[in-house]
């Protein structure tokens, strides 16, 4: 089985946290207006300013069924684009599949939490074709909005090469706002980062766990201001994160972030200068 493959148990639900490997950008645009000299202690840059980050799609076995949460990075950039990003393909949500037994074909439902290259990169194939055919893709209307309606700060992050096939084969399952999908698993909007983004929420038997997407996107953007520059709406970010992240402490909730190196599963502390803090969950 893959190293990095990392699962829990949320009552009757088998959760596995997969990898499409490790990739690097701008710790300054990572952390927007916080000060170097506070983010480093938690991200080290690397010689060009950049911080690791990991992409991490979370498979969800549920009644029977195989949820991908994620599908992974757009692997036709090219070498400009794979050298920019310091893209590294140590471990590949395919591979992470295959240790479990499971193909492409095997997975029943995809979740797209926002349409960004390094989320939903994976949607297509190389020839262009749904990489998970016999599954919909769950994508909230705003965001399948925005990816046809881009600008100048947007255009970037959408590639209609992983989008419009999907579209054209009518495998978008579009939802409006929070929706359950199948009992005890929800989509919730968490905007911020963009209008359409949508976190998971998995509550089984009286646990509960959260894939945050980039409302948080590592351990150590958990402080309330620790905001990304890439964040289109941050104000909303802050928003969003008070709105939710009490009421997911008082869950005791499992916190899954997208782009944490190290860590699958965390648990939210209060931060004694308020908010929160993120930490390795207990096994």
């Amino acid at each position: 089985m893959s190293t990095w493959i990392q699962s829990r148990q949320i009552g009757p639900a088998t959760v596995h946290s997969l990898t499409d490997g490790q990739f690097r950008l701008d710790g300054g645009a990572m952390f927007g207006s916080v000060p170097r000299v506070l983010w480093e202690r938690a991200a080290t840059p690397d010689e060009l300013n950049r911080i690791r980050l990991r992409i991490n799609p979370l498979l969800i076995q549920l009644g029977g069924e195989n949820i991908l949460v994620e599908t992974g990075m757009w692997d036709q950039g090219g070498e400009k684009f794979e050298a920019m990003y310091a893209l590294d393909r140590d471990e590949t949500v395919f591979r992470g599949l295959d240790a479990l037994g499971l193909s492409p074909d095997d997975i029943h439902l995809v979740i797209n939490t926002h349409l960004h290259f390094d989320h939903a990169g994976r949607n297509v194939t190389t020839l262009g074709d749904p990489t998970f055919p016999n599954a919909r893709y769950v994508v909230q209307k705003q965001e399948l909005h925005d990816a046809r309606h881009t600008h100048e700060r947007s255009r970037a992050s959408y590639l209609p090469a992983y989008i419009d096939p999907i579209e054209h084969a009518g495998l978008f399952e579009v939802v409006d706002g929070e929706h359950e999908l199948r009992p005890g698993l929800s989509v919730l909007p968490l905007p911020g980062h963009n209008l359409g983004q949508q976190g998971v929420v998995l509550r089984q038997d009286g646990q509960t766990l959260v894939y945050v997407a980039d409302l948080i996107p590592t351990l150590a953007h958990a402080p309330t201001a620790y905001i990304m520059g890439y964040d289109l709406y941050p104000v909303t970010t802050l928003e969003t994160r008070k709105r939710h992240l009490g009421q997911w402490f008082e869950e005791g909730a499992i916190i899954c972030t997208p782009h944490d190196p190290d860590t699958a599963f965390a648990q939210l502390h209060p931060n004694p200068k308020g908010g929160f803090t993120l930490s390795p969950a207990q096994p």
